[in-house]
């Protein structure tokens, strides 16, 4: 056991001491000690819920024979921090909690642990330090918030900040805005979409690393708290069997990810995190996979941002193994990887039904034959840049317009609001890039201001920013390389002209190589001189948004 190091022999009576000190018997010391990390906090709507579901881990690490002790990670609202200077510490608190789990893990010698995420950064934090540290590790998120109900209809957050474009565009009056503020979150848990968290803790159970369900029943549900309880006595067998995280993460299982995140329509972050994971467990994954796995995989959900689907709907036709189930039909995922069950995906399939295919589409009758994910390249995005191709309306599948420069999200929101973007226009956001932002806001304001107006079938939005997993339309994120890294999209000017193509995965900016080249001589990058504390040193290790945007 890995805690022998401060529980056995006489040269660790001093850090007995210490255990006794917090309340800990002989009996405990002798048994593993496991690790409950827990996101719990009183900020974050997805995780005020975490205390009960702690409790259910505890419960189920000591009845399995374990000794269970808590320790904390953070975790920031995005939804909270968007529009703000808030969205700056978003993306960096995934380094964060990395870091610092594996700091609490290693340092105090334990033998196992247990997770608790649920919102956006948290979970992709914790799957980094899972790697690092590998000892065995189970999964059990807080769950999905139930969706909302306006005017007989479901809702959710993406609708809230849509409803904000609709208001300012008088379309909706301050009745109807108030209406959807009371009613668009109605639970706690992780907001009710195929949003970035969702996505993620879906993921974690494609991965291997967590119990069917991880990803889908809500929060609210007793059965999430059976589920936990289920988690705590399983990472005892993970730990009897010697069952690790890079026993699990390999690249076949990160294959399997790519492939379910392309059936259900994940967040484009997912093309952000995966890499970033799949690189703490020693696997290349580059964008270029994502197309090939896009190009041979069908999308079969519609979840909103992208439909009219929510994950309590998801949960009732199956879940994720359902979905996986479909594609194991085509032969498109690797049935052979272990998992935290102790058996593999396969064994842990059988049996699995769709129970409702307008949620989950059969793999003979799919939204689209190809994924919900296209990574693009062209002179302007030579690295590549990301779309949700599941959420874009048909008609904006190819779209060539006038560009609108904006040197940052707020001179964007404030030209929108100000009716200065037309239909046929696309919107280019720079500077808001991994180390030009820093931090990489999400822009789910811009993109739902438009959405709000009725512009999102005629506008597209280019950035090297990125894009909330709550963004529909044709939102065109990661841009690589970025504005403050001298990357192309530093100098389109107002009305050059800008050609995308999803279908065929390009992207370009119609200007000659010659006036290109007179750019760059002129321009002057801007590089923001009053970054201070965390984020100056994050903007000078961060690495390009193609690569995960991993600390180098």
């Amino acid at each position: 056991m890995a805690s022998e190091a401060i529980t056995k022999g006489f040269h660790c009576a001093p850090q007995r001491s210490l255990l006794h000190a917090l309340g800990l018997t002989e009996e405990e010391m002798q048994r593993p000690l496991v690790g409950i990390v827990s996101s719990y906090n009183e900020i974050v709507p997805g995780h005020m819920n975490l205390d009960k579901i702690v409790d259910a881990v505890k419960t189920g690490v000591a009845m399995a024979g374990g000794t269970p002790i808590v320790f904390p990670a953070i975790a920031v609202c995005d939804g909270i921090a968007m529009g703000h200077k808030g969205m700056k510490y978003s993306l960096v608190t995934r380094d964060l909690i990395a870091d610092s789990t594996e700091a609490m893990a290693l340092a105090h010698a334990f033998d196992a642990l247990v997770m608790v995420p649920n919102c956006d950064k948290n979970v992709p934090g914790l799957l980094m330090a899972a790697a690092r540290v590998n000892v065995p590790t189970i999964f059990v998120s807080g769950g999905p918030m139930l969706a909302g109900c306006v005017d007989g209809k479901k809702t959710s957050l993406s609708s809230m900040f849509e409803a904000v474009g609709s208001y300012k565009a008088g379309k909706m009056d301050e009745e109807k805005l108030m209406d959807y503020e009371l009613n668009a979150c109605p639970t706690c848990g992780s907001c009710s979409g195929m949003y970035t968290a969702n996505s993620h803790n879906c993921l974690t159970e494609v991965l291997g690393m967590g119990l069917r369900g991880n990803g889908t029943i809500p929060a609210v549900y007793s059965k999430r708290i059976e589920l936990a309880k289920h988690a705590g006595m399983q990472v005892m067998e993970l730990y009897r069997k010697n069952i690790r995280p890079l026993d699990i993460m390999t690249e076949k299982a990160f294959q399997n990810a790519l492939t379910a995140d392309m059936a259900l329509g994940c967040s484009t972050n997912s093309m952000l995190h995966l890499p970033a994971i799949a690189h703490e467990c020693g696997v290349k994954l580059n964008l270029d996979i994502a197309n090939e796995i896009s190009a041979k995989t069908p999308n079969l959900c519609h979840l909103a941002p992208a439909g009219h689907t929510y994950m309590e709907q998801l949960d009732a036709a199956g879940g994720v193994y359902a979905v996986l189930n479909e594609l194991r039909k085509k032969n498109l995922i690797h049935t052979d990887v272990m998992t935290v069950t102790g058996k593999t995906l396969g064994e842990n399939l059988d049996g699995c039904v769709n129970r409702d295919p307008e949620v989950i589409r059969p793999v003979e009758n799919p939204y689209s034959e190809t994924g919900g994910i296209a990574v693009l390249r062209g002179n302007l995005a030579p690295d590549g840049c990301v779309v949700k191709r599941s959420a874009v309306a048909p008609e904006m599948l190819k779209h060539e317009g006038p560009a609108k420069v904006f040197d940052s999200e707020e001179e964007t929101i404030a030209a929108i609001y100000a009716g200065k973007i037309q239909a046929g226009d696309v919107v280019v956001i720079r500077y808001e890039g991994p180390a030009g932002g820093p931090g990489m806001r999400e822009m789910l304001s811009p993109t739902s201001a438009i959405a709000g107006m009725g512009l999102d079938k005629e506008v597209a939005l280019i950035t090297d920013g990125r894009f909330s997993g709550a963004t529909r339309g044709a939102s065109i994120g990661h841009v690589s390389p970025e504005a403050v890294r001298g990357g192309m999209i530093a100098y389109v000017r107002d009305g050059d002209r800008i050609a995308i193509d999803i279908p065929n995965y390009s992207i370009q900016l119609l200007v000659s190589d010659e006036e290109i080249e007179k750019r760059k001589a002129e321009t002057t990058l801007k590089i923001k001189t009053d970054v201070t504390g965390y984020l100056k040193r994050y903007a000078k290790m961060v690495s390009s948004a193609d690569k995960g945007a991993i600390i180098e």
